[in-house]
């Protein structure tokens, strides 16, 4: 195995580690690191729900003095500047005495930026970056969504039957899907720091939007409700309209429902993943979404593009990136 292919080896174990605390570290990103020497892992570490340890920190302190002479992988460019909180990334990496760090992605806090690699290299140490950008990008999506576009990173959930009803004519919708996939939904939901759905959803369904997995009960997310009226409804957080989600806390939001507040978001141009769960059966003059802004068909293509599919028991899941150009 060449060292490209090492590199991108064990970048992928990091990436692994990132995800444990995705939707708990905000405002700091999920990062993951992997400590390696003569091809055995001395360390390991994650970002720790709020923010502290940074994973760089951890996976040196299990190192201990294995890291000398060792290459870093880490997902994101260790930052380069003093908190309060702990002590820059990059200068704990110098002090270990490692000989080579790999990176995932560059880091475009303005505190860090370029600053860490180069604080990194004038220290004598090889850095190698850009290994696995778009799945280290993926993985800290939540993070850079904020920075880049102001608000947090929106996925939207959607059980659908085969004729694209996403409930009966009646309203019903419990359950178009079956149990593997709504435990693959309460994963989904461990995963973000607030859950969205509409004021009728909530008024009508009363719905716990809790995760009830084994193990991961603790991590249900805050519960909000997207409603123009903002009387306030017991146990949850008031959300007057799509654009206040800036003022929401953490980095990621699932939109559950209903078919109007889906719609609502597809029209602002506000959701960033979709998670479609299709479910082998039939409803027949069933609720599908409403006008979501759709001028002309031309325009519906080329915004999605697929990232992953899998059978969930019977149900079929299809998760959806939206592509979004800079220009």
């Amino acid at each position: 195995m060449n060292q490209s292919d090492e590199d991108a080896r064990w970048m992928g174990a990091a990436l692994t580690l990132s995800a444990r605390t995705r939707g708990s570290t905000a405002p700091n990103p999920n990062v993951g690191c992997v400590i390696v020497a003569d091809g055995r892992v001395v360390g390991r570490g994650w970002t720790r729900a709020g923010g502290r340890p940074h994973a760089e920190a951890e996976a040196l302190a299990q190192a201990g003095d294995r890291a000398r002479g060792a290459t870093a992988y880490v997902t994101l460019e260790p930052c380069a500047h003093v908190s309060t909180r702990g002590p820059a990334c990059s200068d704990l990496l110098i002090e270990s005495g490692v000989a080579r760090v790999v990176i995932g992605l560059t880091d475009p806090d303005p505190r860090t930026d370029g600053r860490g690699i180069a604080r990194l290299q004038a220290a004598g140490i090889e850095v190698v970056a850009g290994v696995r950008s778009e799945e280290a990008a993926r993985a800290m999506a939540g993070f850079l969504t904020r920075r880049a576009l102001g608000r947090p990173f929106v996925t939207l959930k959607l059980a659908l039957s085969l004729d694209g009803a996403v409930s009966r004519a009646d309203g019903q919708s419990q359950w178009i899907t079956g149990p593997r996939a709504r435990a693959h939904g309460h994963v989904e939901r461990s995963r973000h720091e607030a859950i969205l759905v509409g004021r009728g959803t909530a008024e009508i369904d009363r719905p716990k939007l809790d995760v009830r997995l084994p193990g991961l009960t603790g991590r249900s997310p805050q519960r909000v409700v997207l409603s123009a009226d903002c009387e306030a409804m017991d146990g949850f957080t008031m959300l007057p309209g799509i654009e206040a989600l800036v003022d929401l806390p953490g980095d990621h939001v699932l939109v559950e429902g209903g078919a109007a507040t889906a719609a609502a978001f597809l029209r602002a141009d506000a959701v960033d993943r979709l998670l479609l769960y299709r479910a082998p059966i039939l409803i027949g003059h069933g609720r599908t979404l409403p006008d979501i802004g759709l001028t002309d068909l031309a325009a519906a293509h080329g915004r999605w593009r697929l990232h992953d599919a899998r059978m969930l028991g019977s149900d079929r899941l299809e998760v959806y990136e939206r592509v979004r150009i800079e220009r």
